[in-house]
């Protein structure tokens, strides 16, 4: 990305930056039949960029609401696509489902297709929308990864319609998400929300977490695999 004067011995010579640096010399120089002559104050090496990767953690509501299959199958569809570019980019790809009382691990944070086809064969779904719990365990996850990989980039997708009916510890399953979507924000994790909620009475609570977190917010309704695979990348390489 860019060169620099070698501390002692260069192996990795920027070639261009060094010829640039002695042509400006080849007046007062004995180039004898060379058409350059380079001497060894003219050498500068190659600063490469360090490329660090990005760990990618889908949470997906995989509560009895409308439409949770469909949920399910578009998220598995994208981390399939997102993971076969993954492997010369060094990004990573994770999946957790909440429903009933728990956040389960489907597919840890991996960049192994193969894995995620096997992990991902079925996809559980039906009961209640433990909204807090995927959040708190989203925010473990990357805690924990982040201590493991302290370079590497975090971005959760949260995949919802937000409609949380149980907590952790509280009797406001939605204040305690709100609440914890903050504390995600706060730890520098960058995040999508995907609104999954439709029909004619919406409550907009998915916007209203992606507001506490500061999210990029889309709607669920008229996105395929392949534009939630787009938008994951372009908030990717927005940093």
């Amino acid at each position: 990305m860019k060169y620099r004067l070698p501390k002692g011995k260069t192996r990795d010579i920027a070639f261009d930056a060094t010829i640039r640096i002695a042509a400006c010399h080849q007046k007062n120089r004995n180039k004898g039949t060379l058409a350059v002559r380079v001497n060894a104050e003219d050498i500068r090496e190659k600063v490469r960029e360090k490329r660090t990767g990005a760990t990618i953690l889908f949470a997906v509501d995989a509560s009895g609401s409308m439409g949770a299959q469909k949920r399910m199958g578009a998220v598995k569809g994208a981390v399939l696509s997102l993971l076969n570019d993954a492997y010369q980019k060094r990004d990573s790809v994770g999946i957790i489902a909440f429903r009933e009382d728990k956040a389960e691990v489907l597919l840890n944070i991996t960049r192994s297709v193969d894995l995620a086809q096997r992990c991902l064969k079925s996809l559980p779904t039906g009961g209640k929308t433990p909204l807090a719990i995927g959040l708190e365990r989203s925010y473990e996850i990357l805690k924990t990864e982040r201590i493991k990989n302290p370079d590497v980039l975090q971005y959760l997708i949260l995949v919802s319609d937000g409609k949380a009916n149980i907590s952790i510890k509280s009797d406001n399953p939605l204040q305690e998400s709100l609440a914890i979507a903050e504390k995600i924000r706060y730890e520098g994790i960058k995040s999508m929300v995907i609104d999954t909620e439709s029909g004619y009475i919406q409550f907009g609570f998915a916007k209203d977490l992606a507001d506490k977190m500061e999210s990029k917010y889309l709607k669920l309704e008229n996105l395929s695999q392949e534009d939630i695979k787009f938008n994951v990348k372009e908030l990717i390489q927005r940093g």
